[in-house]
């Protein structure tokens, strides 16, 4: 719903989230990184 706020906001901190973690991940073991990347289907 466009003016539901709240859920936007929850919605944008959990990707917030998931987007540090992949970072992390990223720097620190990036093999499992690219595997992770695949097997979710993110960044094309």
């Amino acid at each position: 719903h466009i003016k539901d706020h709240g859920s936007r906001r929850g919605l944008l901190k959990l990707v917030g989230h998931r987007r540090r973690l992949l970072d992390y991940l990223k720097r620190n073991n990036l093999s499992k990184y690219t595997q992770l990347i695949g097997d979710l289907g993110l960044r094309k």
